[in-house]
């Protein structure tokens, strides 16, 4: 699985800024925030959208701060404490506040299936990041799908975990000039069919597969 594009971080980061509200649109409505593109984007300049619930608007304006962390801290480590300081972001006013950052106590199910997720483990956690991070024979772009689908089957968060799972994944795509990974409105129910059946199965190839041929964003300078 090689590398799709092949940016510079600066590049990369342009390429998000230019399209954030995009991103932010799809992010949102994969998790069920149901907000139309004229509404994000509305939500994003500041301003007033009359109708929508007060937790979808915070739910955009968290995304929004979430991705200004991960464009502008090229320094910081992929590690357990930036998966839960992007939980906070994602989260804020949304849950409980003894809940933000923190692996869930409580017991949660996925809609769409019988399977249960296990309680997360911070040890548990670390080393299996650890261990994906370091896999030498593999891209970045293979390493950042397979980080953000081992998340997303921990849910080691008591919600947002696909909107944590993906601005993590992204981290690592935009600062090695990988493109961005982004679930369009028209793939999102073949995503979830495919992302039930690695809930229950633990095999993640077909939705790797399919993410890598369909959900990443980009510019070929070759061709432009």
């Amino acid at each position: 699985m090689q590398d799709k594009y092949n940016l510079t971080r600066e590049q990369n980061v342009f390429i998000a800024k230019r399209n954030i509200v995009d991103y932010i649109w799809k992010s949102a409505n994969l998790e069920g925030i149901g907000v139309t593109y004229p509404e994000t984007q509305i939500i994003y300049d500041g301003g007033v959208v009359n109708g929508l619930t007060v937790d979808k608007i915070i739910a955009i304006n968290n995304l929004k701060y979430a991705w200004q962390f991960i464009l502008e801290n090229e320094e910081i480590e992929y590690d357990y404490n930036v998966l839960c300081h992007i939980h906070k972001l994602v989260a804020d006013k949304l849950v409980l506040e003894q809940e933000l950052g923190r692996i869930r106590a409580t017991p949660v199910s996925i809609g769409g299936t019988k399977w249960k997720p296990q309680f997360p483990i911070e040890s548990q956690i670390k080393e299996e990041l650890e261990d994906l991070l370091n896999q030498s024979e593999k891209t970045k772009t293979e390493i950042a799908i397979e980080i953000m689908l081992s998340v997303m089957r921990r849910q080691m968060f008591i919600d947002g975990n696909k909107r944590v799972a993906m601005l993590f994944a992204n981290k690592i795509m935009i600062d090695n000039g990988c493109g961005i990974i982004t679930i369009a409105q028209d793939d999102q129910e073949t995503f979830y069919e495919k992302l039930i059946k690695y809930y229950e199965s633990a095999d993640m190839f077909d939705l790797k597969k399919f993410i890598y041929e369909h959900c990443i964003d980009g510019i070929d300078l070759n061709n432009d």
